[in-house]
């Protein structure tokens, strides 16, 4: 048995378990799982009027981004515990808002999702019609012959992709690992941070991992086993929509830096933004259908330090945000012992890994969906 440090690609899918912790509330108020076709969402949810029509599964990822939108919690809009109620004005606001930015893409946008609530609340209840005033000089723009000057010429994606595999140790190195074991703590700076959690995550080539978050009421699962995933908290279980399923593909990936250029059909290159002083280059892969992926990497040496990607809803993609750190070398390979994700809103937390074993034995029935649960009684 071998004790070394992690890969970055079994990070991300951690941060589903802490999704899973903060939105129990809302898993609670749907429906069990269903095996059949999926419902729509005025089928399985009371009083939905301007979103019918949305799969079900949508509509808790899209109230979602209506309150990263607005900066605000699911109370601004519902009475607790009734959600269906419309005793809330800001509920009967919101409908009228959402009617409004449908038209708006409809008549304007050819139906295109150009206008979102996020265009003009930017994170605020009350959107903002005047311009602010700065407090600093604005900064001088650079002339268009200075700025060639200064920015060199961007490489080309594939360049940078196999830059970024080599900096990790190469695709041999990489594939002589088939499963990994990583033990570590916590630190939200959200919702009831501040104490560090214990996390265990199991990983298997090419696609499966799980993530153990022990809480003191029992540990909160995210699971994906190639093809389904699921969030469980103690006594409920919840099945991943697509969009969940997509992110947690990636995050399951075992052998992301040597399988990115494969999994989006154009790459394309542009100057990224500083990070923790490191200047970056910004490669966006694109495939039709599917939301961005953005991944910034260290223009010296390689690593990737940021990776962004979005989860579609009926009304905008919600992002999530992940930094690495702490890189290491270990048999051959670097990745990251610290990383950073973070949400809109107040939502961050911190991993720390202190150990990693590797191509050790892991339990088949980690990756089996647990059954769906009984359904309610009939009276």
């Amino acid at each position: 048995m071998r004790v070394v440090r992690l890969t970055f690609v079994t990070v991300v899918a951690v941060g589903l378990c802490c999704l899973a912790l903060r939105s129990s509330r809302l898993l609670a108020q749907s429906a069990p799982p269903q095996a059949t076709a999926p419902k729509l969402a005025e089928e399985q949810f009371k009083n939905i009027q301007v979103l019918k029509g949305i799969p079900a599964e949508q509509l808790i990822p899209t109230m979602q981004f209506i309150a990263a939108s607005l900066g605000v919690e699911c109370e601004y809009c519902h009475v607790e515990h009734a959600n269906e109620k419309d005793d809330k004005k800001p509920k009967r606001t919101a409908r009228e808002m959402i009617t409004m930015m449908m038209a708006i893409n409809k008549n304007n946008f050819d139906g295109h999702r150009e206008v979102t609530c996020y265009t003009c609340h930017r994170g605020a209840a009350n959107p903002v019609g005047t311009p602010l005033v700065g407090d600093a000089e604005p900064p001088r723009q650079p002339h268009q012959h200075d700025a060639a000057a200064a920015e060199p010429a961007a490489p080309a994606a594939s360049d940078i992709l196999a830059k970024y595999l080599s900096a990790v140790g190469g695709a041999e190195a990489l594939h002589k690992i088939t499963s990994r074991i990583q033990h570590g703590n916590l630190v939200s700076s959200g919702e009831g941070g501040g104490q560090p959690t214990t996390i265990d995550v199991y990983s298997q080539a090419p696609d499966k991992r799980l993530s153990a978050m022990h809480m003191k009421n029992g540990d909160s699962i995210t699971a994906f086993n190639g093809a389904q995933g699921w969030l469980a908290i103690p006594q409920r279980t919840h099945i991943m929509s697509a969009a969940e399923v997509d992110a947690a593909r990636i995050d399951a990936a075992f052998y992301l830096a040597a399988d990115l250029p494969s999994l989006y059909s154009k790459f394309v290159t542009v100057p990224g933004e500083k990070i923790d002083g490191h200047d970056t280059w910004l490669v966006i892969g694109r495939s039709e259908g599917k939301p961005p992926l953005r991944l910034y990497f260290d223009r010296d040496s390689g690593l990737l330090l940021r990776l962004v990607r979005y989860a579609e809803t009926a009304l905008g993609r919600n992002p999530t945000q992940l930094d690495y750190a702490d890189y290491r070398a270990a048999d051959g390979i670097k990745i990251p012992f610290r990383w950073t994700l973070s949400r809109p809103g107040n939502n961050r937390f911190t991993i720390q890994i202190d150990k990693v074993e590797q191509n050790v034995p892991i339990d088949a029935s980690k990756f089996t969906p647990p059954p769906p649960p009984p359904p309610p009684p009939t009276h």
